[in-house]
């Protein structure tokens, strides 16, 4: 997809099949469907996207991790991508919390 008209394209041709309700995200390049399985099976979703001229792949099946003898259940938990953007965050927040303080607090702030 290189636009919001795209996504609004594969989501429009989605909706139009019988049973299926399409939300298309632009920014992730992911759709949520949620379809009837006796009306519609995955292969008809991927090759309706497909014929509007773009790809399409089914998620892969959820990982299911047995828990082995001697591990810790909390190590064990499954990575479900929000370290990378809990790792951002604290970053961000540390690196931003002086600056407001200078701009904020007229004690610290800088005569010249």
């Amino acid at each position: 997809m290189t636009c919001a008209s795209c996504a609004a394209r594969i989501e429009k041709k989605l909706n139009r099949m019988d049973g299926v309700e399409a939300t298309v995200n632009y920014a992730t390049e992911k759709a949520k469907v949620t379809y009837r399985d006796d009306d519609v099976s995955v292969q008809d979703l991927i090759s309706t996207v497909e014929a509007t001229g773009y790809t399409a792949q089914p998620p892969p099946p959820p990982e299911t991790r047995q828990g082995t003898p001697g591990t810790d259940e909390a190590e064990s938990e499954p990575d479900d991508g929000l370290t990378a953007l809990r790792q951002r965050l604290i970053t961000s927040l540390v690196l931003s919390v002086p600056v407001i303080a200078m701009a904020m607090v007229p004690a610290l702030q800088f005569d010249n």
